[in-house]
Parts: structure tokens; sequence; C-alpha cells
């Protein structure tokens, strides 16, 4: 650029400086705004739920945070905390969780809340699940039968829960023309099931959550081998210098308030007359596996 003398060339240099000015400032913002975001990597069902549409606005209006959501599934994000991509994680698949802790990625592991997962089907129950004395018998009559069975396939906490259950029932059904997967998320997974009138595995918040708009049935629920336990992990700070931690404490913080706690034991409630959560700060992972 050149600079004009005489007022031409003061003109210029103010334009310049306002110029050097902006631009200083939208560094400074965009480090702020940086600074401002926190990375969630979480699972579906708490975006099919609509339980983060609640919890995220009210956490942003409570801090000035900025979530920015990654709804990947439980085992994808932890492979986003593992590589430092993620700030925090809002997951439900204990065996994962816990090795993500052995290998150091994650600190500060909380019990926030859980629920139960269902055998669901079609009403004609073509199996003959309902009224099986637990989850792993009836896994066992739908394999025996043949029936169409849809599994998530993702390598979510969903879907590890369900490979665990066909293992603790002596099956192996991999390959097997009735299980079918889908490579997807729970609602999409619940969607597909209900349209090929076939069971699957759901956790309870999104299977109420769909109420009214799938035809299916909740044949199991419950019981020992069905607890869907939900932690919040902070990516270790350590280990990845760049995450935010002060946004990842302070969001892990919020899911374990007092008023957080009761805002997911009461979500659900007014539609549906249950909750699709229960507030877990109060219990242990050892008092919910008895």
């Amino acid at each position: 650029m050149v600079i004009r003398s005489g007022k031409a060339g003061y003109f210029s240099m103010i334009v310049m400086a306002a110029a050097a000015l902006v631009l200083f400032t939208s560094a400074s913002d965009g480090q702020s705004r940086e600074k401002k975001t926190v990375i969630l990597a979480t699972t579906t069902s708490l975006v099919d739920s609509g339980l983060l549409d609640v919890l995220i606005p009210s956490f942003e209006k409570k801090t000035g945070f900025l979530v920015k959501a990654l709804s990947v599934g439980s085992g994808q994000a932890m492979m986003l905390g593992e590589r430092g991509e993620a700030d925090v994680l809002f997951v439900h698949d204990q065996a994962a969780e816990k090795s993500l802790m052995t290998k150091g990625s994650g600190i500060n592991r909380r019990l926030v809340m859980y629920n139960d997962f269902y055998i669901a089907g079609p009403a004609h129950d073509p199996a003959g699940i309902m009224g099986a004395p637990s989850a792993l018998e009836a896994f066992k009559r739908i394999a025996a039968s043949g029936s169409l069975f849809i599994s998530r396939g993702d390598g979510s906490g969903t879907d590890r829960k369900e490979k665990s259950l066909w293992a603790l029932a002596g099956l192996n059904p991999e390959g097997r023309k009735w299980h079918q997967e889908t490579g997807t998320g729970m609602g999409q997974t619940l969607q597909v099931a209900a349209e090929k009138r076939a069971y699957t595995l759901v956790d309870r918040a999104t299977f109420l959550a769909f109420a009214g708009k799938i035809d299916l049935t909740a044949f199991v629920k419950g019981g020992k081998h069905l607890w869907n336990i939900y932690h919040v992990i902070e990516v270790n700070p350590v280990k990845w210098p760049k995450v935010n931690q002060a946004g990842a404490k302070a969001f892990a913080d919020f899911l374990l308030s007092a008023e957080t706690q009761r805002a997911i034991m009461n979500y659900g409630r007014p539609r549906l007359a249950e909750p699709l959560f229960f507030a877990g700060r109060d219990k242990t992972e050892e008092e919910l596996d008895r």
C-alpha cells in the first residue's frame, strides 16, 4: 500500500491503523471464542432422547462457555478423547471407559446418571421372549427361533453391551442371516427394527422418546445385565495440553450439580409420566452392578 503525503496520506494512515485494530481485535476474539468452546464427545442416545437439548443451553447460559457436541457413539467418543480431539466425554461403556482411564487419556471419571436397556420387538413376539426370566434367556430364544434382530454394529456403548449379552448367553450371532447391522445411531436403528418387525436392544431413554412413533414393544427390561450407566470424563490436559481443561471441568461439575441432577430426573416426566434417566450422583457402579 502506498501512503501519500498531506491529508490523503494522514487519512490513509488512520485507515491502516483502524484496519490493524480490527484485525487484532478479531484475532483476540477468535482466541477468546476458542477458549470458550468446549468440545463434548458423546453418545447418540443423549441426542436422540433430547436430553442434551435441555442441558447444553442451561450450561452455556450459566457459564458463558459454548458447547460443540459430537454425537458419535461411546466407542468413537472415547477414540476422540484418546486422540485429544475432545475436551470432555459423556459416555456409557464401562469397560472401554476403564481402559481409557488406564491409558491415562482421561481424568475425574464420575457417575452422572443411569437407566436400563430394553429388549424390544414386534407385538406378535415371534421368539416368545415375553416373560423371559432374564435378558440372556431372551437372547437364547431369539437365536433359537432365528427371529430377525437388528444390531447397531457401530462400536457404540449399546453395541458393546449387546455383544456382551450374546457372549454371556454362550452365543455368537455374527454372520447369521437373522442378525443384521445398521452401523448407525440408536434412533435410526430403532426405526429400522420397527420397519422390519425385528427385535433390537435399545436404551430406555431413546425408546421412550420414540414412543408413539414406532410400533415396537419392550418385552424385557431391567435386571442385572441391562443396567446402562453414564459417566462424564475429562480429557487429560497433561497428555493433551491443548484441551480446554477449564471448560471440561465446568461441564462435568455442571452435570453433577444438584440442579442438573434434578433436571435429569425430571426429564420426560411431563409427557411420559416416567423418567428417561435416573440421577446417579449418589450412586456407585458397584451398587448398580449387583
